[in-house]
């Protein structure tokens, strides 16, 4: 399945269903680069990739996700994913360099890759980001692709954090913003260690965040929230806080996204 094959094929299954869920507004989206790029977005809600990955496939930016492994097993789900160019990821590390190969690829054609540097769904009661993971600051130092920050609001309304199921009526909408390439010149020719990375990673949730301020009209917190501080889990599932009255009135159960784990 050739790839623009593949991307039809997902775009007319998956854009009635979102133009079905919810309104949209998309700004500045002229600021996404002409060449291959890093978008960074927000993570609020499980249905977050097909809102940001919406918004890229209709200004002809068709998305590519870092995705686990295990993912392309399937033969027709294999198809698919590998007809697109998803990138596969295996956190044991065994297949670390082809993950970079891949991307890469994507990057040097002029693709857009998806990377939620926060790692899972915020874990923020009020779901401002929270502190980010170093895999796209790394992906980007590595390859000198742009950093993009994207910030959404509104899906949460449509799919709150940890829900079961959707809420269409009142019917909502949804605010995507883009942001202008993260400057990381700084940190050009540097070692790609620790504290580079870490400086890098914070720019980047510095931008999300200012981002999302804008959208939602409020000032974000001080500090972002650190799960290691209020003892949870870096991945996976915030089961033990459970759902955040304001925006879920669901309840807890959720799954979570990669952030992306291109080898050091």
């Amino acid at each position: 399945m050739g790839e623009r094959v593949a991307f039809a094929f997902a775009g007319a299954v998956v854009r009635p269903i979102m133009n079905a869920l919810m309104g949209k507004t998309w700004l500045r989206t002229e600021r996404l680069p002409e060449g291959g790029f890093i978008a960074c977005p927000n993570h609020c809600t499980e249905i977050d990739p097909l809102v940001v990955g919406h918004m890229l496939y209709n200004q002809g930016r068709p998305p590519h996700f870092l995705a686990k492994a295990g993912l392309f097993k399937p033969p027709v789900l294999k198809q698919v994913m590998q007809g697109t160019k998803q990138i596969p990821v295996d956190r044991s590390g065994t297949g670390a360099g082809k993950s970079l190969e891949v991307a890469r690829e994507v990057l040097d054609e002029g693709g857009a890759i998806l990377i939620y540097p926060e790692g899972t769904l915020t874990r923020d009661p009020a779901l401002w980001p929270m502190k980010g993971h170093t895999g796209a600051a790394r992906l980007a130092l590595k390859t000198g692709a742009p950093v993009v920050p994207i910030a959404h609001w509104g899906a949460q309304e449509v799919f709150p954090r940890y829900a079961k199921r959707f809420y269409v009526w009142p019917r909502k909408r949804v605010r995507v913003i883009v942001g202008e390439p993260v400057d990381l010149s700084e940190f050009e020719g540097r070692p790609l260690d620790k504290s580079t990375l870490v400086a890098a990673t914070d720019k980047i949730m510095a931008a999300i965040t200012g981002l999302l301020a804008e959208l939602r009209g409020e000032e974000p917190p001080v500090e972002r929230w650190d799960p290691s501080a209020h003892q949870q889990s870096l991945h996976g599932r915030d089961v033990d806080r459970g759902a955040h009255p304001a925006t879920d009135p669901a309840g807890a159960d959720g799954a979570a996204t990669n952030d992306g784990g291109i080898p050091a």
